[in-house]
């Protein structure tokens, strides 16, 4: 067990190096310069002196080489510091920590939203015995993926906000304000699920163990609650470890759809005026939540099922 531990800590290591290293090259490739964009976003009134350019790209390390400004910024994220805000002057940390309790309560409601919606789907696909019905279960996933998640909010909010009025459309209005935001959110997540965890069901309950809980007397609903459950989860239990650490990226999204004041409103001013030490602070604050839960799936997944651990490595599902 403590081998498989260290294994899948490593693996986290390596993918929040990965994510960090990725992403400042690709801001370091991008056309221009960040304290021009910052000039020329009207965060500054006026024309700006040549000078004083000079002076804030000598003060954010931005007149250096890029791999000497990769070591420097990578050697001040292992102590935790993401530098300050081009735009705003604010600490990196400060700005993540003032916008993340709004994506968090986002994420809080759509995320056990998503696994309650798609399980239950799932769950109704496999108890019924009738073909039809269940075609028709099994096929509202594989719609419920081909319908973008933006277009999903904008006409939750033409319906449910602008004809009849049930829920605000836009901002961060108390908790009637969560949900269309939630929904849309949750929507994607819970499609995958109920696809993942459909199958597993249905191939669960063909196996010799189920034929014998049956041959025992046990009920379809017994059955597949106390037998065929547990086993068939494995598989939708990573899907919902991926999922979760994707919804920091997806509220990007549905945050500016809803105009929320979230990681995703700050995501995208920044991206908008190359505030690279903000860019970056929120990549790796995503990176670090996706690793983190699909860990905790990772170190789940023994407790579920033994066999998995054998040699430092999850066996296949």
């Amino acid at each position: 067990m403590r081998r498989y531990v260290l294994w899948r800590l490593g693996q986290a290591l390596g993918v929040l190096w990965a994510a960090y290293t990725l992403t400042f090259f690709l801001l370091a490739l991008l056309p221009g310069d960040p304290v021009s964009a910052m000039a020329g976003a009207g965060l500054n009134s006026g024309p700006v002196d040549p000078r004083r350019l000079d002076e804030l790209r000598t003060q954010y390390g931005f007149d250096r080489p890029v791999l000497v400004q990769y070591v420097t910024y990578l050697g001040q994220a292992l102590r935790g510091d993401f530098g300050d805000s081009v735009t705003t002057g604010r600490p990196v940390t400060e700005t993540i920590a003032d916008a993340l309790p709004q994506t968090l309560q986002l994420a809080a409601v759509a995320l056990p939203l998503a696994v309650a919606s798609g399980t239950a789907l799932a769950m109704a696909a496999a108890w019924t015995r009738r073909p039809r019905m269940r075609q028709l279960l099994l096929s509202l996933p594989s719609l419920g993926i081909c319908l973008p998640a933006f277009w999903v909010g904008l006409m939750l909010v033409q319906f449910l906000s602008f004809r009849i009025h049930l829920f605000p459309a836009f901002g961060n209005s108390g908790p009637a304000g969560l949900v269309l935001p939630a929904v849309t959110l949750a929507m994607p997540a819970a499609v995958l699920v109920a696809q993942v965890l459909a199958k597993s069901l249905l191939t669960a309950l063909d196996e010799p163990y189920v034929h014998t809980a049956r041959a025992k007397g046990a009920g379809r609903e017994r059955v597949l609650l106390h037998h065929v459950l547990r086993n068939a989860s494995l598989p939708a239990l990573t899907v919902v470890g991926i999922l979760a650490g994707q919804l920091t990226a997806n509220a990007v999204v549905i945050e500016n759809v809803f105009s929320r004041n979230g990681l995703g409103r700050v995501t995208t001013d920044a991206v908008t005026v190359q505030d690279i030490p903000v860019v970056q602070g929120v990549v790796v604050f995503g990176a670090l939540v996706f690793v983190l839960l699909n860990l905790l799936v990772d170190l789940v997944y023994p407790l579920l099922d033994p066999r998995i651990v054998t040699s430092g490595r999850r066996s296949p599902a």
